[in-house]
C-alpha cells in the first residue's frame, strides 16, 4: 500500500489510527496523488474499520506468500 501506520497496543482504540490515516491522506493529496492503496490482513478488523472510516473501498483480496489473506482498499483523494 501507499500509506502505513501502527499503534502500540496500549494506545489502540483511541482513534489515533483513524487520525494518522486521515493526515497521511491529506499529505498524499498535497503531493498530487489522486488515489491511494491501503492494505490490511483480512483478520485485522480494527484496521479495516480505520480504512473504511476514511472512505476506503474494498477492491480485492489476495493471499500473500505466507498464506495470509490481505484486503486491498482504494481511497480516492480527488
Amino acid at each position: 500500500g501507499h500509506i502505513g501506520y501502527g499503534i502500540r497496543p496500549s494506545e489502540r482504540g483511541k482513534g489515533y489510527a483513524t487520525l494518522m490515516l486521515k493526515l497521511g491522506l491529506e499529505k498524499a493529496a498535497a503531493l498530487g496523488l489522486e488515489k491511494v492503496l491501503i492494505t490490511c490482513d483480512k483478520e485485522n478488523l480494527p484496521s479495516a474499520r480505520t480504512i473504511q472510516r476514511n472512505v476506503g473501498v474494498l477492491d480485492s483480496e489476495v493471499v500473500d506468500e505466507r498464506g495470509i489473506a490481505i484486503q486491498r482498499y482504494w481511497i480516492k483523494l480527488t
